[in-house]
């Protein structure tokens, strides 16, 4: 009985450690960042020569209300807000497509339903007289199912020059305190 419960255990414990020898490797390029990810970090990025944190939030906390953001996290210690903007994003086209599948196939088809456009807002001290601040824009869509169906990085130059010339007009009003 006892040669016969260490025989069944020597197999399982043999079983195991081949189990563990067959598990597969980490890929050496996991942690490696792709070669566009410093252009893209550059454009999200600007200094600004001031040392008033605080007043670099403030303006950024104002320009994000101003473009339709709603304010959902903020830490003026860390040097953080988070922002959302909600949008209605169902079109006529792809409820017409949804129907006539739904028709020809009696297959039911979710279409877009909303999407939710999120902000980053992190100031970072360098010195005494600069801060380096970057922001990020992440959009996000939701079927009538309520699944997430789109979830990226808005990339477009575009849109970061125009954020960051707006920033720079609302530190100067704030600076001024007008």
């Amino acid at each position: 009985m006892v040669k016969r419960r260490h025989l069944g255990l020597s197999i399982v414990s043999t079983f195991l450690v081949f189990l563990c020898a067959c598990q597969a490797t980490v890929p050496k390029d996991v942690l490696k960042l792709p070669p566009q990810s410093l252009e893209v970090r550059q454009r999200e990025t600007r200094i600004f020569e001031t040392n008033d944190e605080k007043k670099l939030l403030s303006a950024g906390a104002a320009l994000l209300q101003d473009l339709g953001y709603q304010l959902d996290e903020s830490e003026v210690s860390l040097g953080v807000i988070v922002a959302s903007r909600d949008r209605d994003v169902k079109s006529a086209g792809e409820i017409i497509g949804s129907v006539i599948i739904a028709a020809l196939f009696g297959v039911y088809t979710p279409v877009s339903r909303n999407q939710k456009v999120l902000a980053s807002f992190v100031t970072r001290p360098l010195d005494e007289k600069r801060i380096a601040v970057r922001v990020t824009f992440q959009h996000m869509v939701w079927d009538t199912d309520n699944n997430l169906i789109k979830n990226e990085i808005i990339d477009d130059p575009k849109i970061y020059q125009e954020f960051f010339e707006k920033l720079s007009k609302a530190v100067f009003l704030e600076a001024h305190g007008l």
